[in-house]
């Protein structure tokens, strides 16, 4: 049965990535999607590329370390389609390092992007959904939020993090509103997070871990098994790994 079918779906970090091939997968379900990331270009690439579908898709420029921008865009989707039904906390940062490197700039901005982004993103919907006593809240995790690889000491805190505030809110909001919450915990994805990290040595490091990596759309898959459940199911944790990473 499809569960997603007219639903309304906010999803953050939707321009590339787990986030792009997310939206594709539930436009395909009959998801109505409002698509956030700092990227107009590519959002509105990616919106006509799901209208041409068949689907139905909006976009707004929203930046998830900026409460204010979030509560703005979660307007946008009450405005555009009559609520949220679904958000979907999706922008990431990860960046290697070793603590000897005291890349403080970097940890700085995966703590603003990986907690203070999903904070506000929950803040922006909760009063909706509340309000209707039902929804659902998919925080991305990660395997680092599972167990500490080297050189990913502070971005694993973060995921740690995730994982903590969503089984805080699955026994709270879900136990006493209704409200769905569940995190997806990927394993290494091409998603051309590699390319981003600063320091030398680490970005070495992530090239070589990113050739076992599997694609997007594997999660994508796995993003639309967890939202496809009835109100009373709950997926509490989905793990997704390349079949070759050893941790």
């Amino acid at each position: 049965m499809n569960y997603l079918h007219n639903k309304t779906i906010i999803i953050t970090g939707a321009s590339s990535g787990i986030g792009a091939a997310a939206a594709k997968a539930l436009a395909e379900h009959g998801a109505k999607l409002v698509l956030a990331a700092r990227d107009q270009d590519r959002l509105d690439a990616l919106v006509g590329e799901i209208r041409a579908s068949g689907g139905t898709a909006a976009a707004r420029i929203a930046d998830v370390t900026d409460s204010a921008d979030m509560e703005a865009l979660a307007q946008y989707a009450v405005e555009t389609f009559g609520g949220v039904d679904i958000l979907v906390n999706n922008a990431g940062l990860m960046l290697f390092s070793a603590w000897k490197d005291l890349a403080v700039n970097d940890w700085g901005r995966m703590i603003d992007t990986n907690i203070r982004g999903y904070l506000n993103g929950i803040q922006a919907v909760l009063p909706i959904m509340l309000e209707r006593q039902s929804g659902y809240i998919l925080n991305m995790a990660s395997v680092a939020g599972h167990q500490i690889g080297e050189s990913a000491g502070v971005y694993s805190a973060t995921k740690f993090f995730v994982r903590a505030i969503t089984e805080s809110m699955r026994k709270e909001l879900g136990v006493q509103h209704g409200i769905q919450a569940s995190t997806i915990s990927p394993g290494v994805i091409d998603t051309g997070w590699a390319d981003k990290v600063g320091d030398p040595a680490g970005r070495a490091a992530a090239k070589e871990l990113n050739s076992l990596a599997i694609t997007p759309e594997a999660v994508a898959d796995a993003v639309v098994y967890v939202l496809n459940q009835p109100a009373n199911t709950t997926v509490n944790d989905l793990v997704i790994s390349p079949t070759r990473q050893n941790w």
